[in-house]
């Protein structure tokens, strides 16, 4: 299995397909950045607030928000009272859920950007009891071993390039019993065809959709989470699941 390599190749070349990705579908792939990517003050801010007012809305109207929430809380059924750590939040709502769903769970909601925090910290989150807000890098957790029972990752993990992406699998599973991602599945490359020449008309002039084609564009297959599992730790093990609606659930922790 190419997986098996990564230590010997430099992961930042890494095709978001894995190393044997057809020439196909390593063609679709992008360097691109998201409005959601882009730095505060970069002239995208506008665009940046409504592409994550739109992600919390449709995550409303589709029921994301509380299908994630069930898919966190099964992996901590058996923990009476579970310490749980959210990395890019964006808007919170997942956490918002976590919250409602369970009565005892406590929550860290985080995310590396100021302006994200901020926001959450001035709403319901920042005045629940169960609920701590800051600003925290996924890639460098500021937290002792083992502080959570569960890290949870949604949405966000194909906005890192390989080498952060594996620091995000390293960290998160150093600092939690278990780290989950959800992700949508990186899809056949002739599939991928279809879903470009369908959006990219409308992506220069609807700001979620160009941040949803990228996205569709850097989201890794499941033999490269693998690569990077293996690069990040040896000892790391991945379970991935798809959970319907071009969803995958990848669960990631470490032997002994």
């Amino acid at each position: 299995m190419d997986y098996m390599a990564a230590g010997s190749r430099d992961i930042a070349t890494m095709p978001r397909g894995g190393y044997r990705a057809s020439c196909l579908d390593r063609w679709l792939q992008t360097d691109r950045t998201e409005y959601l990517d882009r730095p505060a003050g970069a002239g995208a801010d506008g665009k940046k607030r409504q592409v994550l007012r739109s992600l919390e809305l449709l995550g409303g109207l589709l029921g994301d928000h509380d299908r994630f929430a069930r898919l966190a809380l099964a992996q901590v059924a058996e923990v009476p009272d579970p310490r749980i750590l959210e990395l890019g939040a964006g808007h919170g709502a997942l956490s918002q859920r976590l919250l409602v769903e369970h009565p005892t769970a406590e929550v860290t909601v985080t995310d590396v950007e100021p302006g994200a925090v901020a926001a959450m910290a001035a709403g319901e989150l920042g005045r629940h009891p169960r609920a701590t807000v800051r600003a925290l890098d996924a890639t460098a957790i500021d937290a002792p071993d083992r502080a959570f029972d569960l890290a949870v990752f949604a949405l966000g993990f194909h906005h890192l390039p390989p080498p952060q992406a594996a620091r995000v699998l390293a960290e998160g599973t150093r600092a939690a019993e278990r780290l989950l991602l959800i992700e949508p599945a990186r899809p056949p490359a002739v599939l991928q065809v279809l879903r470009v020449a369908t959006m990219l008309p409308w992506a220069p002039l609807v700001p979620y959709l160009h941040d949803a084609l990228i996205s569709s564009l850097r989201l890794y297959s499941t033999a490269a989470l693998r690569t990077l599992a293996a690069h990040a730790d040896p000892a790391i093990d991945l379970a991935v699941r798809d959970v319907g609606c071009g969803m995958q659930t990848v669960v990631a922790a470490r032997r002994g």
